[in-house]
Protein backbone atom coordinates (compact mmCIF):
# COMPACT_ATOMS: atom_id res chain seq x y z
CA UNK A 1 0.00 0.00 0.00
CA UNK A 2 0.81 3.40 -0.91
CA UNK A 3 1.96 6.39 1.75
CA UNK A 4 2.64 9.62 1.04
CA UNK A 5 4.26 12.88 2.46
CA UNK A 6 4.33 16.20 0.84
CA UNK A 7 7.56 18.15 1.74
CA UNK A 8 6.77 22.01 2.35
CA UNK A 9 8.80 24.95 3.31
CA UNK A 10 8.22 28.39 5.00
CA UNK A 11 8.52 31.41 2.29
CA UNK A 12 11.12 34.67 3.21
CA UNK A 13 8.99 36.04 6.12
CA UNK A 14 8.71 32.74 7.97
CA UNK A 15 5.58 33.32 8.32
CA UNK A 16 3.95 31.49 5.41
CA UNK A 17 4.24 28.69 3.54
CA UNK A 18 5.58 29.39 0.00
CA UNK A 19 2.89 28.94 -2.79
CA UNK A 20 4.66 25.76 -4.52
CA UNK A 21 3.84 24.44 -1.11
CA UNK A 22 0.92 24.99 -0.88
CA UNK A 23 -0.11 23.44 -4.42
CA UNK A 24 2.24 20.65 -3.20
CA UNK A 25 -0.24 20.31 -0.54
CA UNK A 26 -3.05 20.17 -2.91
CA UNK A 27 -1.89 17.68 -5.21
CA UNK A 28 -0.95 15.47 -2.19
CA UNK A 29 -4.75 15.91 -1.26
CA UNK A 30 -5.96 14.51 -4.99
CA UNK A 31 -2.98 11.57 -4.90
CA UNK A 32 -4.03 10.72 -1.34
CA UNK A 33 -7.73 10.24 -2.18
CA UNK A 34 -7.14 8.63 -5.93
CA UNK A 35 -4.59 5.98 -4.48
CA UNK A 36 -6.39 5.79 -0.66
CA UNK A 37 -3.00 6.17 0.80
CA UNK A 38 -2.39 8.15 4.19
CA UNK A 39 -0.67 11.11 3.73
CA UNK A 40 1.63 13.62 6.05
CA UNK A 41 2.74 17.20 5.23
CA UNK A 42 5.89 17.58 6.73
CA UNK A 43 6.73 21.51 7.65
CA UNK A 44 10.33 23.03 7.48
CA UNK A 45 10.88 26.34 9.12
CA UNK A 46 12.31 28.30 12.10
CA UNK A 47 8.96 28.33 13.83
CA UNK A 48 5.80 26.40 12.79
CA UNK A 49 3.47 27.21 14.65
CA UNK A 50 2.27 30.57 12.02
CA UNK A 51 2.41 27.97 9.29
CA UNK A 52 -0.15 25.73 10.98
CA UNK A 53 -3.01 28.14 11.03
CA UNK A 54 -5.53 27.17 8.73
CA UNK A 55 -4.04 23.45 7.89
CA UNK A 56 -6.55 20.56 8.05
CA UNK A 57 -7.10 19.33 11.58
CA UNK A 58 -8.22 15.79 10.70
CA UNK A 59 -6.59 13.56 8.11
CA UNK A 60 -3.24 14.70 7.49
CA UNK A 61 -0.46 13.82 9.82
CA UNK A 62 1.35 16.83 10.62
CA UNK A 63 5.46 16.49 10.56
CA UNK A 64 7.77 19.32 11.39
CA UNK A 65 11.07 20.08 11.61
CA UNK A 66 12.24 23.59 13.58
CA UNK A 67 14.55 25.58 14.56
CA UNK A 68 16.92 28.61 14.27
CA UNK A 69 19.17 26.23 12.15
CA UNK A 70 16.30 25.70 9.98
CA UNK A 71 15.40 29.72 9.32
CA UNK A 72 17.99 29.67 6.22
CA UNK A 73 18.52 27.41 2.98
CA UNK A 74 21.60 25.53 3.91
CA UNK A 75 22.88 21.79 2.46
CA UNK A 76 23.41 20.26 5.56
CA UNK A 77 20.71 21.36 7.48
CA UNK A 78 17.91 21.04 4.68
CA UNK A 79 19.10 17.28 3.73
CA UNK A 80 19.16 16.25 7.32
CA UNK A 81 16.13 17.82 7.85
CA UNK A 82 14.17 16.07 4.94
CA UNK A 83 15.88 12.88 6.35
CA UNK A 84 14.43 12.93 9.37
CA UNK A 85 11.11 13.72 7.94
CA UNK A 86 11.03 11.00 5.41
CA UNK A 87 12.38 8.67 8.00
CA UNK A 88 9.98 9.56 10.75
CA UNK A 89 6.69 9.55 7.73
CA UNK A 90 8.26 5.85 6.25
CA UNK A 91 6.24 6.70 2.71
CA UNK A 92 6.45 5.47 -0.36
CA UNK A 93 6.17 8.73 -2.07
CA UNK A 94 7.41 12.02 -1.20
CA UNK A 95 5.80 15.04 -3.40
CA UNK A 96 8.13 18.38 -2.77
CA UNK A 97 7.76 21.58 -4.33
CA UNK A 98 10.95 22.44 -6.90
CA UNK A 99 11.77 25.32 -4.79
CA UNK A 100 15.35 26.38 -5.23
CA UNK A 101 15.59 25.07 -1.90
CA UNK A 102 14.37 21.87 -2.37
CA UNK A 103 15.72 21.13 -5.41
CA UNK A 104 18.99 21.28 -4.09
CA UNK A 105 18.66 18.93 -1.53
CA UNK A 106 15.93 16.42 -2.33
CA UNK A 107 18.45 14.40 -4.96
CA UNK A 108 20.61 13.53 -1.79
CA UNK A 109 18.03 12.95 0.23
CA UNK A 110 16.47 10.23 -2.34
CA UNK A 111 19.39 8.34 -2.19
CA UNK A 112 20.15 8.55 1.25
CA UNK A 113 16.87 6.85 1.36
CA UNK A 114 17.62 4.09 -1.08
CA UNK A 115 14.73 5.63 -3.73
CA UNK A 116 14.18 7.16 -6.67
CA UNK A 117 13.53 10.90 -7.85
CA UNK A 118 12.43 12.53 -11.00
CA UNK A 119 12.13 16.04 -11.53
CA UNK A 120 10.09 18.95 -12.83
CA UNK A 121 6.81 16.95 -12.64
CA UNK A 122 3.96 18.92 -14.72
CA UNK A 123 1.05 16.32 -13.96
CA UNK A 124 0.33 13.35 -11.46
CA UNK A 125 -2.13 10.72 -12.74
CA UNK A 126 -2.84 7.35 -13.90
CA UNK A 127 -5.07 5.24 -16.85
CA UNK A 128 -8.50 4.65 -16.12
CA UNK A 129 -7.52 1.33 -17.43
CA UNK A 130 -4.95 0.82 -14.81
CA UNK A 131 -5.56 -0.51 -11.32
CA UNK A 132 -6.57 1.91 -8.22
CA UNK A 133 -2.86 2.25 -7.12
CA UNK A 134 -1.28 2.83 -10.45
CA UNK A 135 0.45 6.34 -10.54
CA UNK A 136 1.95 8.29 -13.39
CA UNK A 137 3.66 11.53 -13.66
CA UNK A 138 3.94 13.79 -16.61
CA UNK A 139 7.20 15.71 -17.39
CA UNK A 140 8.60 17.33 -20.61
CA UNK A 141 12.03 16.76 -21.43
CA UNK A 142 13.89 19.01 -24.67
CA UNK A 143 12.63 22.46 -23.93
CA UNK A 144 9.04 21.30 -23.05
CA UNK A 145 9.00 19.55 -26.64
CA UNK A 146 8.46 15.62 -25.77
CA UNK A 147 6.32 14.75 -23.19
CA UNK A 148 6.91 11.79 -21.34
CA UNK A 149 4.74 9.44 -18.68
CA UNK A 150 6.53 7.65 -16.18
CA UNK A 151 5.95 4.66 -13.84
CA UNK A 152 8.50 3.93 -11.03
CA UNK A 153 8.71 0.62 -9.02
CA UNK A 154 11.17 1.58 -6.65
CA UNK A 155 10.43 3.23 -3.63
CA UNK A 156 10.64 5.65 -2.00
CA UNK A 157 9.86 7.67 -5.07
CA UNK A 158 10.49 11.39 -5.15
CA UNK A 159 8.46 13.43 -7.41
CA UNK A 160 9.31 17.33 -8.00
CA UNK A 161 6.58 19.34 -8.42
CA UNK A 162 6.65 21.95 -11.08
CA UNK A 163 4.66 25.66 -10.20
CA UNK A 164 1.08 25.24 -11.87
CA UNK A 165 0.48 21.36 -11.07
CA UNK A 166 -2.31 22.13 -8.86
CA UNK A 167 -4.20 24.78 -7.01
CA UNK A 168 -2.89 26.34 -3.92
CA UNK A 169 -4.16 24.91 -0.73
CA UNK A 170 -6.86 27.25 0.95
CA UNK A 171 -5.91 27.50 4.60
CA UNK A 172 -8.79 27.98 6.72
CA UNK A 173 -8.65 30.39 9.49
CA UNK A 174 -11.14 29.06 11.19
CA UNK A 175 -9.82 25.60 11.56
CA UNK A 176 -8.50 24.49 15.07
CA UNK A 177 -4.55 24.13 14.29
CA UNK A 178 -3.25 20.48 13.83
CA UNK A 179 -1.50 19.18 16.53
CA UNK A 180 2.05 19.06 15.26
CA UNK A 181 4.77 16.55 16.12
CA UNK A 182 8.22 17.64 15.83
CA UNK A 183 10.50 15.47 14.51
CA UNK A 184 14.35 15.29 15.93
CA UNK A 185 17.49 16.11 14.14
CA UNK A 186 20.84 15.04 14.56
CA UNK A 187 22.02 18.00 12.73
CA UNK A 188 25.66 17.99 11.28
CA UNK A 189 28.78 19.66 11.86
CA UNK A 190 27.70 23.34 10.65
CA UNK A 191 30.84 24.79 8.06
CA UNK A 192 28.39 27.66 6.86
CA UNK A 193 26.96 30.48 8.48
CA UNK A 194 23.68 32.99 6.75
CA UNK A 195 24.72 36.31 7.38
CA UNK A 196 22.15 37.89 5.58
CA UNK A 197 20.31 38.85 2.65
CA UNK A 198 21.16 40.90 -0.74
CA UNK A 199 18.70 41.21 -3.11
CA UNK A 200 17.99 43.46 -6.10
CA UNK A 201 15.80 46.21 -5.54
CA UNK A 202 12.00 46.07 -6.84
CA UNK A 203 13.22 48.46 -9.76
CA UNK A 204 15.98 46.48 -10.84
CA UNK A 205 13.79 43.02 -10.68
CA UNK A 206 12.79 41.80 -13.83
CA UNK A 207 12.19 38.44 -13.68
CA UNK A 208 9.23 37.78 -11.37
CA UNK A 209 7.43 34.34 -11.68
CA UNK A 210 4.20 34.95 -9.81
CA UNK A 211 3.18 37.86 -12.15
CA UNK A 212 0.45 37.26 -13.60
CA UNK A 213 1.69 38.75 -17.03
CA UNK A 214 4.63 38.32 -18.89
CA UNK A 215 6.20 40.82 -21.44
CA UNK A 216 8.50 39.11 -23.99
CA UNK A 217 11.08 41.67 -26.00
CA UNK A 218 12.30 40.86 -29.41
CA UNK A 219 15.52 42.10 -31.35
CA UNK A 220 13.04 44.65 -33.03
CA UNK A 221 13.49 47.12 -30.07
CA UNK A 222 16.83 47.92 -30.95
CA UNK A 223 16.51 47.82 -34.80
CA UNK A 224 16.45 50.92 -36.28
CA UNK A 225 13.17 52.47 -36.60
CA UNK A 226 10.76 54.39 -39.46
CA UNK A 227 13.38 57.56 -38.90
CA UNK A 228 16.50 55.55 -39.64
CA UNK A 229 17.59 55.82 -36.48
CA UNK A 230 18.35 52.86 -33.59
CA UNK A 231 16.42 53.95 -30.04
CA UNK A 232 17.76 51.89 -27.57
CA UNK A 233 17.61 54.72 -24.54
CA UNK A 234 14.24 54.97 -25.80
CA UNK A 235 13.43 50.99 -25.79
CA UNK A 236 14.57 50.38 -22.30
CA UNK A 237 12.88 53.14 -20.84
CA UNK A 238 9.37 52.39 -22.40
CA UNK A 239 9.87 48.67 -20.95
CA UNK A 240 10.83 49.25 -17.74
CA UNK A 241 7.85 51.82 -17.36
CA UNK A 242 5.81 48.87 -18.11
CA UNK A 243 7.23 46.96 -15.82
CA UNK A 244 7.27 49.23 -12.93
CA UNK A 245 3.48 50.51 -14.02
CA UNK A 246 2.35 46.40 -14.54
CA UNK A 247 4.63 44.60 -12.18
CA UNK A 248 4.74 42.35 -14.96
CA UNK A 249 7.78 39.63 -15.79
CA UNK A 250 10.58 40.17 -18.35
CA UNK A 251 11.49 37.55 -20.94
CA UNK A 252 13.61 38.51 -24.15
CA UNK A 253 14.36 36.37 -27.07
CA UNK A 254 17.13 35.11 -27.79
CA UNK A 255 18.35 37.24 -30.60
CA UNK A 256 18.30 40.26 -28.30
CA UNK A 257 19.93 38.78 -25.38
CA UNK A 258 23.11 37.40 -27.76
CA UNK A 259 23.01 41.21 -29.25
CA UNK A 260 25.48 41.96 -26.46
CA UNK A 261 28.39 39.17 -27.76
CA UNK A 262 27.74 40.56 -31.10
CA UNK A 263 29.10 44.36 -29.94
CA UNK A 264 25.65 45.35 -30.80
CA UNK A 265 23.57 48.27 -28.61
CA UNK A 266 21.72 46.11 -26.46
CA UNK A 267 19.02 46.55 -23.24
CA UNK A 268 21.27 47.20 -20.08
CA UNK A 269 18.88 45.13 -17.82
CA UNK A 270 18.34 41.86 -19.66
CA UNK A 271 20.55 38.94 -19.11
CA UNK A 272 20.22 35.14 -20.59
CA UNK A 273 18.01 34.77 -17.32
CA UNK A 274 15.47 36.61 -19.36
CA UNK A 275 15.54 34.35 -22.44
CA UNK A 276 11.85 32.26 -23.31
CA UNK A 277 12.19 29.50 -25.85
CA UNK A 278 13.48 26.36 -27.16
CA UNK A 279 17.03 27.57 -25.46
CA UNK A 280 15.32 29.26 -22.38
CA UNK A 281 12.75 29.14 -19.84
CA UNK A 282 9.31 27.99 -20.22
CA UNK A 283 7.34 30.27 -17.76
CA UNK A 284 3.97 30.00 -16.44
CA UNK A 285 1.77 33.17 -16.12
CA UNK A 286 -1.79 33.91 -17.32
CA UNK A 287 -1.46 36.10 -19.67
CA UNK A 288 1.61 37.19 -22.41
CA UNK A 289 1.76 40.00 -24.40
CA UNK A 290 5.11 39.80 -27.06
CA UNK A 291 6.41 42.97 -28.24
CA UNK A 292 8.98 43.06 -31.75
CA UNK A 293 9.93 39.43 -32.11
CA UNK A 294 9.27 37.53 -35.08
CA UNK A 295 9.77 33.70 -35.89
CA UNK A 296 7.62 30.68 -34.10
CA UNK A 297 10.30 29.49 -31.60
CA UNK A 298 10.15 31.44 -28.87
CA UNK A 299 6.44 31.52 -28.47
CA UNK A 300 5.40 27.97 -29.45
CA UNK A 301 7.65 26.21 -26.80
CA UNK A 302 8.38 29.13 -24.41
CA UNK A 303 4.79 29.94 -24.30
CA UNK A 304 3.08 26.48 -23.97
CA UNK A 305 2.07 27.17 -20.21
CA UNK A 306 0.80 31.05 -20.72
CA UNK A 307 -2.89 31.28 -20.71
CA UNK A 308 -3.90 34.27 -22.78
CA UNK A 309 -1.22 35.38 -25.56
CA UNK A 310 -1.00 38.41 -27.57
CA UNK A 311 1.49 39.90 -30.37
CA UNK A 312 2.02 43.82 -31.47
CA UNK A 313 3.79 43.41 -34.81
CA UNK A 314 3.89 45.24 -37.88
CA UNK A 315 3.78 42.23 -39.86
CA UNK A 316 0.03 40.53 -40.44
CA UNK A 317 1.93 37.83 -42.01
CA UNK A 318 4.42 36.58 -39.39
CA UNK A 319 4.78 33.60 -38.31
CA UNK A 320 3.88 34.01 -34.87
CA UNK A 321 0.77 36.29 -35.46
CA UNK A 322 -0.66 33.50 -37.56
CA UNK A 323 -2.69 31.22 -35.23
CA UNK A 324 0.04 31.19 -32.46
CA UNK A 325 -1.39 33.98 -30.89
CA UNK A 326 -5.00 34.84 -29.26
CA UNK A 327 -4.78 38.47 -30.07
CA UNK A 328 -2.90 40.18 -32.49
CA UNK A 329 -2.12 44.40 -32.41
CA UNK A 330 -0.49 45.45 -35.97
CA UNK A 331 1.03 48.16 -34.75
CA UNK A 332 4.20 49.58 -33.37
CA UNK A 333 5.54 48.62 -30.31
CA UNK A 334 7.29 51.60 -29.61
CA UNK A 335 3.99 53.41 -30.22
CA UNK A 336 1.60 50.93 -28.58
CA UNK A 337 3.84 50.74 -24.88
CA UNK A 338 4.34 54.39 -24.89
CA UNK A 339 0.67 54.41 -25.00
CA UNK A 340 -0.09 52.18 -22.47
CA UNK A 341 2.35 53.74 -20.15
CA UNK A 342 0.65 57.11 -20.36
CA UNK A 343 -2.92 55.35 -19.49
CA UNK A 344 -1.09 53.29 -16.56
CA UNK A 345 0.08 56.42 -14.95
CA UNK A 346 -3.37 58.48 -15.24
CA UNK A 347 -5.08 55.28 -13.65
CA UNK A 348 -2.64 55.74 -10.42
CA UNK A 349 -4.78 56.36 -7.31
Amino acid sequence: MESILVLTHADETGSALTKASLEAITAGQELSARLSAPLAIGILAADTTPLTKGLPSAGPRPLAVSGEAFAQPRYSTDAAALEALCRAAQPTIVLAPASSRFARVAAAVAHRLGGFIDTHIAALGGPESASPGTLEATRWFYRQRVEAVLTRETRPWFLLLDAGVAKPFAPDPSAVPPQIEQVPVQLPTLRTTVTGLRAPTQGAQTIRPDAKLLLVAGAGWTKKQPDGQAHVPEAASLILGFLSATGASLGSSKSLVDQGSEGNSVLPFLTHLNQVGQTGATPRHAKGLSTCCHGEEPHVVGWRFIASRRAISLDPNCGWTRGKADVVYIADAFQVIAKLNALLETAKP
